[in-house]
């Protein structure tokens, strides 16, 4: 096997065009430098140089071999300098999930954006996740890092959760709904209401949250015909099947069937919080700086 310190000999020769000026070149002696041709000659079984009384010529193996022998230099260099930047956190793909209450738009989406700004040679792979799906993947390696909506019933050793800002909750109903010239909306008021989304018996996040705040007055929301916890929840409020609490960002995701009005009651507020992996590698910590910024205004 050819040795990264006979490539460079060899090239250095062949651009110098003399043993000797090489040798100054890559401050080593003559003799060194003829030794290491000479065995890069053995193992490839055939001269590269013909050795004149001027200068060294190339021979056809040798003419045919330097193109890729730069190459292969060239090649070296650059997968050393991206080794470096991977491992300085300036370039690499991170892998982020949101839950579907966690929409990537205000705040959020300003936050990546300008981090995709600042560092050029990054990437994200952005999918969308429940919590315990988050968590799981990211205990498993399969996540960076993940965006969720508190609380977290089951908390996974070794992964990190941090509390990124609150927002308001507000009621979701069709713009057909009774309530929907409300000004504002009492909890209690929705007693009768169907809900489009109800807590999972072994998961937390917004369900969990919305059914807290219901049995705070005094009942548990009534589950609508249809259910769901994603996205798509948006799109059953809009065809009549039930009402949602919903935090405020959800608003610039949703249809024009859907109208959002204010809750009298305090403390009607959502979390939304960054999960990784503790002692992150340094380009996860850059993003992890990136999003948690709003913590220190």
């Amino acid at each position: 096997m050819l040795s990264t310190r006979q490539l460079r000999y060899f090239v250095e020769i062949a651009e110098c065009g003399s043993f000797s000026a090489a040798a100054e070149r890559l401050f080593v002696a003559q003799s060194a430098l003829s030794r290491q041709i000479k065995d890069m000659e053995n193992r490839l079984q055939t001269p590269l140089f013909e050795r004149t009384a001027r200068q060294p010529r190339l021979t056809a193996a040798g003419e045919a071999f330097l193109p890729r022998a730069r190459s292969l230099l060239n090649e070296l260099v650059k997968a050393s300098d991206m080794a470096t930047q991977v491992g300085n956190g300036q370039r690499g793909t991170l892998r982020l999930s949101h839950s579907s209450t966690v929409p990537l738009c205000g705040r959020v989406l300003t936050d990546i954006s300008s981090f995709i700004e600042r560092q050029p040679g990054v990437s994200l792979d952005i999918g969308k996740l429940s919590s315990e799906a988050q968590l799981e993947d990211l205990s498993e390696g399969r996540l960076d890092l993940g965006l969720l909506r508190l609380p977290v019933l089951r908390q996974r050793e070794g992964i990190q959760i941090v509390p990124l800002f609150s927002e308001r909750l507000l009621l979701a109903v069709p713009t057909d709904h009774p309530l929907a010239a409300s000004s504002t909306v009492e909890l209690k008021q929705l007693k009768d209401e169907a809900f489009i989304s109800i807590p999972h018996p072994q998961r937390g996040g917004l369900s969990y949250l919305c059914a807290e705040l219901c049995m705070a007055q005094g009942f548990f929301p009534t589950a609508a015909r249809v259910v769901s916890r994603k996205t798509t929840q948006l799109q059953l409020i809009q065809a009549g099947f039930g009402i949602a609490l919903l935090p405020q960002s959800m608003q610039d995701i949703a249809p024009p069937g859907v109208r959002f009005l204010p809750l009298a009651n305090e403390h009607c507020h959502s979390t939304v919080a960054l999960a990784y992996r503790q002692d992150p590698p340094p380009l996860i910590q850059l993003l992890i700086q990136a999003l948690t910024h709003a913590n220190d205004h």
